[in-house]
């Protein structure tokens, strides 16, 4: 437990899973919006689910709902957010301007001590904090939605981060629970979209041709893939599955890997394809129509739930 205090600029649903993640370790959190009608109902709104997790037995931590409560407060003062903080979490909306506009505002209060995270899924790093007086002490730490129950973080170091940064980050990942991932330097989508692009892509060239419908080429990633990447990632996997190890597959199969990846194609620009987006989202809304997107969410929310309970008894 910590009696530090933490920083969260941006009262929307990632923040507010963020002010729930610290405060389940025992971290004191100020919860920052600009009106304080937001920070009010943000707060209420984080009330409401610490209750809901803890009877659904998915609280995390061993503090009460109550006392996790206790731990957050709210302000509307960027000044007063920032005084005394160990680390920041920034999580405002993708508007890049917006960001390089914050940046420079926590920039002429920043102190030496206190770490500035972005929870940005799009923007590099070096994009809103290159000029700044303090941008050593600023990174990416990219959070999966939902964070709550999904443990990964991306740490995006700028060129001009210190090592440092990266590593108390890192310790406070872990601190709460989390499974931080270190780049050794920035790059456009980071790693959990590279890789997941590259899938989406593939799967838009196999239904869009006609090859395999919706339905079943999602079915291979979570009735086939997706088992094994639940405990082993890519290159783990093709360890196992060769007698010789990692090495050894590649020098089996890379040939083939290298033919089919050759077949691919183009990339899709897929607000350019309407007539393949239309027969996705076709199939996608047969699958789960629009009005049952929210159960199906609470759905998957709490599969996610049991699965990371799992993962937590493995080594």
């Amino acid at each position: 437990m910590s009696c530090q205090k933490i920083g969260i600029v941006g009262s929307g649903l990632i923040g507010r899973a963020w002010a729930m993640l610290f405060a389940a370790a025992g971290y004191r959190v100020q919860l920052y919006d600009i009106l304080e009608t937001q920070v009010d109902g943000a707060l209420l709104e984080i009330q409401k689910e610490l209750h809901s997790l803890k009877a659904k037995g998915a609280l995390r931590g061993q503090l009460s709902p109550e006392a996790q409560f206790e731990l957050i407060s709210g302000c509307t003062d960027l000044k007063q957010l920032v005084e005394n903080a160990l680390h920041i979490q920034e999580c405002i909306p993708e508007l890049l301007q917006l960001k390089r506009d914050l940046y420079a505002q926590l920039d002429e209060v920043l102190e030496s001590q206190t770490v500035v995270a972005s929870s940005t899924s799009t923007f590099m790093p070096s994009l809103y904090t290159e000029g700044l007086k303090q941008r050593s002490q600023m990174l990416v730490a990219h959070p999966l939605n939902p964070p709550y129950f999904i443990p990964l973080v991306e740490l995006v170091p700028a060129p001009w981060t210190n090592k440092e940064t990266v590593e108390s980050t890192r310790q406070l990942m872990l601190a709460l629970g989390q499974r931080p991932v270190v780049l050794n330097r920035e790059v456009q989508g980071f790693a959990t979209n590279r890789i997941q692009y590259a899938i989406l892509n593939e799967v838009w060239r196999l239904v869009g041709g006609g090859i395999i419908s919706v339905e079943d080429v999602d079915r291979v990633l979570s009735d086939g893939l997706g088992l094994r990447y639940a405990l082993l990632g890519s290159l783990e996997t093709a360890h196992l599955n060769a007698p010789g190890g990692v090495a050894d597959y590649f020098q089996r199969f890379g040939g083939e890997i290298a033919a089919v990846s050759a077949s691919y194609g183009p990339t899709p620009d897929m607000r350019n394809e309407g007539e393949t987006l239309a027969e996705i989202a076709s199939q996608c809304e047969e699958l789960v129509p629009l009005e049952a997107l929210q159960q199906r969410r609470a759905t998957r929310d709490e599969f996610l739930t049991r699965l990371s309970t799992l993962k937590r008894q493995l080594p």
